[in-house]
């Protein structure tokens, strides 16, 4: 029987998973990972209730020192770079499938298991990573981080179903957290808004909002709190808006905004790093494919040189921000993906 240590949220997405792997045979546990400035008790509460009906073995590990060196840590310094960063992002790769995989494997457990709606599959020519049945979750846009070699001691059993099924059955095994709303926020931080939790690591910085042309249009409180393609919050009251954010200058701290349909928002090539390779054989032989540089953003026609960390889209693109991920797929499947270093003009 294989042993399996299923990450445990408290949310009905990781309590189906570990339903649906006891049902299949498995020899499962729960653990719960515990952020202790940030995590909600309630949440560890409602995982526990559900591994007693399950009637599993439950554990809580406390992440709170490795996140904080790990997470924590790259997140702020990427802000005062200039950079959006995608934390989840980094959570799975460092924590979940870094850290806890590594602690599990050692306690002797033969794999890990998470409620991510993707899929992992295998066919003769290994492990695959695809995007999973439901659209308006797949969550495989977070995890292209994960090494091809880790793919085998992964198990995502959300693949094949939606939401609206995942709930059904949390409720008709009575689930105490079937209709629980779904958890948002900065990984394990919860929902607490960015500038608030960006607050406590860097200090209110004024600076000036000026546009395309050098005008001034307003002040901002530091240019870390805001996003490229960001249009809420910049409170620039001189009218004839919206405005959105085309870039950050930190050395200057200045913040450069345009109107809806001025050409500075459109971006037709970038530049790459940190860059994962699931399916180099896809890459290598299909010159055109789709990519995402936002969560749940449709797919988007591009070609990817690795050779020059570049990726060109046939079309420009708009609200593309340096520090997110951008994922590449062929059909279903995740070719890999990379970080946003910088636009090119």
């Amino acid at each position: 029987m294989v042993s399996v240590l299923v990450l445990m949220s408290g949310g009905v997405d990781s309590s189906v998973a570990a339903l649906i792997l006891k049902k299949l045979g498995y020899e499962i546990s729960g653990i719960y990972l515990n952020y202790t400035p940030y995590c909600n008790p309630q949440d560890e509460i409602d995982a526990r209730k559900v591994a007693e009906i399950l009637n599993i073995p439950f554990y809580s590990l406390d992440i709170t020192q490795e996140f904080e060196e790990k997470i924590i840590k790259y997140f702020v310094e990427s802000y005062k770079r200039g950079l959006t960063p995608n934390p989840d992002v980094f959570c799975n790769d460092l924590i979940k499938f870094g850290i806890v995989l590594e602690k599990a494997l050692s306690l002797g457990f033969e794999k890990i298991a998470t409620g991510h709606y993707s899929k992992i599959i295998q066919d003769k020519s290994g492990f695959h990573l695809l995007q999973g049945k439901d659209k308006n979750k797949d969550q495989s846009y977070f995890l292209w981080t994960i090494k091809k070699e880790k793919l085998e001691k992964l198990i995502f059993p959300l693949g094949d179903l939606t939401k609206d099924e995942v709930r059904k059955i949390a409720s008709e095994n009575n689930f105490p957290n079937a209709f629980k709303k779904g958890s948002s926020g900065i990984c394990f931080v919860g929902p607490i808004k960015l500038r608030d939790f960006l607050k406590n690591y860097l200090s209110p910085k004024e600076g000036l909002i000026i546009d395309t042309r050098g005008k001034i249009l307003g002040k901002h409180p530091g240019y870390f709190y805001f996003t490229e393609g960001q249009r809420h919050g910049l409170n620039i009251k001189t009218g004839g808006g919206p405005y959105y954010v085309v870039k950050k200058i930190p050395e200057e701290n200045l913040i450069v905004v345009a109107k809806q349909n001025d050409p500075a928002l459109l971006t037709k090539k970038i530049i790459i790093d940190e860059i994962n390779i699931l399916e180099p054989e896809i890459l290598k032989n299909e010159e055109i494919i789709q990519v995402r540089f936002r969560y749940r953003q449709p797919l988007v026609k591009a070609k990817v040189n690795l050779n020059e960390n570049v990726v060109e889209f046939l079309e420009p693109q708009k609200m593309i921000a340096p520090g997110q991920s951008i994922v590449f797929y062929f059909k279903d499947y995740v070719l890999g993906g990379g970080i946003i270093l910088k636009k090119e003009d």
